[in-house]
């Protein structure tokens, strides 16, 4: 796995509209840990990319009445097949942070790579899901270097009380154990 020209070898590439030019494009500093199912609790569609391409319909489900309007997205999705789909090149600003902040720096969508894990924060992820969340790693850190091991964080840590994902369910023990 590899990364060339800010896109994912691996990866699926399907473009979302919902991203902007970083202030700094050279400071990719910090890798956020998400987690998304939709509906909620449900996997294996294709609801979470028709979000982040705003193509969700909102007759489709009760739940997406409201969100339907959202204009959010990620760098990556990790399916719990292990599929990997980019929507944003790393050099941009992905919208999946919101109001947050990691040790004293705000916005993180500036300066951070957001990676969306396929489940919810009480079920656990699948092993494959963790194999391809650290080769993904690995290779961002081999491409940005700003980035590193002590870098990686959860949504819920730079919004903490507004998130709660990648959730308890969530093993950072076992993601560090895969990391070079």
């Amino acid at each position: 796995m590899s990364i060339n020209s800010n896109h994912l070898t691996n990866a699926t590439w399907l473009s979302s509209p919902n991203f902007d030019d970083r202030p700094d494009p050279t400071d990719i500093s910090l890798i956020v840990i998400h987690c998304i199912s939709l509906p909620p609790g449900e996997f294996d569609n294709d609801h979470i990319s028709q979000l982040f391409t705003n193509a969700l319909n909102p007759n489709e489900h009760a739940y997406f009445e409201q969100i339907h309007q959202l204009k959010v997205s990620s760098h990556l999705l990790i399916k719990r097949t292990g599929q990997i789909i980019q929507y944003v090149p790393f050099d941009k600003r992905a919208w999946h942070a919101g109001k947050s902040d990691y040790q004293g720096r705000e916005r993180c969508n500036d300066f951070s790579i957001g990676i969306e894990l396929e489940g919810t924060e009480c079920t656990d992820y699948t092993t494959t899901q963790y194999e391809q969340l650290a080769k993904v790693i690995n290779a961002l850190l081999a491409v940005y270097p700003k980035l590193s091991r002590q870098r990686i964080t959860g949504h819920c840590d730079i919004a903490p009380g507004r998130k709660t994902d990648p959730g308890a369910s969530f093993d950072w023990k076992k993601l560090y154990l895969l990391l070079n």
